[in-house]
């Protein structure tokens, strides 16, 4: 498997240089379900590249992509969970905070996983029990207290029900910690935990595809990932996320 995760590594760069490489003057947009969730054409490129690369490294896995994907995921086999650029919004912006994240789940668990930011190269990586790493640089989370660490946390302008819930929240952190971020990456906002650049994340209904590869690398830097009830983050279905180190303190929207 550690010829895999390099080959997989590969594939990912190699896709990270196709978005960097776009011509912008021609980018088609397309709206999916809900306000401002939207998907591109290469959003679409980008999954089938990957969807075929990875089935050639691993030809007895199953694929899931963010992308009209019809694979229904189980708990038995092998799964690539998939999403082929994470931050379609700062993609159509040129804002530059995107990311690929592709995760192997075999039997129900992560084992492994990548998040690539091709803007400033660098690739995040984690296998089950080995550690994660940037750039092959070991991650470890901080150990900073919520009041001298920053929170990241996402929410989607589609979620039209979780807006208020999610801004009081982030006002909560707000007023505890240095300082509060919104990136609109899901996955890098978990490499942020990872890398000790940030000390908590929280969204209240993410997908899959958006954490399973950033919460393998987060437990794997060291710190703890689950949903907002501190119940094991599902695989089948959207949940909401919430990744830390081990020594910020959780808030509620009352603070």
């Amino acid at each position: 498997m550690k010829n895999d995760l390099e080959l997989i590594c590969n594939l990912v760069r190699e896709c990270g240089k196709f978005i960097k490489g776009i011509d912008r003057g021609h980018l088609h947009i397309d709206s999916k379900e809900g306000r401002a969730n939207f998907v591109t054409e290469y959003d679409k490129q980008v999954q089938e590249r990957l969807r075929t690369g990875l089935l050639e490294i691993m030809p007895d896995a199953h694929f899931v992509g963010e992308e009209g994907s019809t694979q229904k995921f189980s708990p038995v086999g092998k799964f690539f969970i998939v999403d082929p650029i994470d931050g379609t919004t700062n993609f159509i912006k040129d804002f530059h905070i995107s990311s690929i994240s592709v995760a192997l789940v075999v039997d129900g668990e992560a084992e492994l996983g990548v998040i690539y930011n091709p803007y400033t190269d660098e690739m995040f990586t984690a296998r089950r029990g080995e550690g994660a790493f940037c750039n092959d640089k070991r991650l470890h989370v901080s150990s900073e207290p919520l009041e001298n660490g920053i929170v990241v946390f996402g929410t989607a302008p589609y979620h039209e029900e979780l807006k208020e819930k999610t801004f009081k929240l982030a006002y909560a952190y707000f007023k505890k910690a240095m300082d509060v971020r919104r990136c609109g990456s899901a996955a890098l906002d978990l490499c942020s935990v990872a890398a000790g650049r940030a000390e908590l994340f929280f969204e209240l209904i993410l997908s899959p595809w958006d954490y399973a590869a950033g919460g393998l690398i987060v437990r794997e830097a060291g710190g703890l990932v689950s949903d907002m009830d501190g119940n094991e983050l599902a695989l089948d279905r959207p949940c909401s996320v919430l990744a830390r180190n081990r020594v910020a303190q959780v808030l509620t929207c009352e603070g």
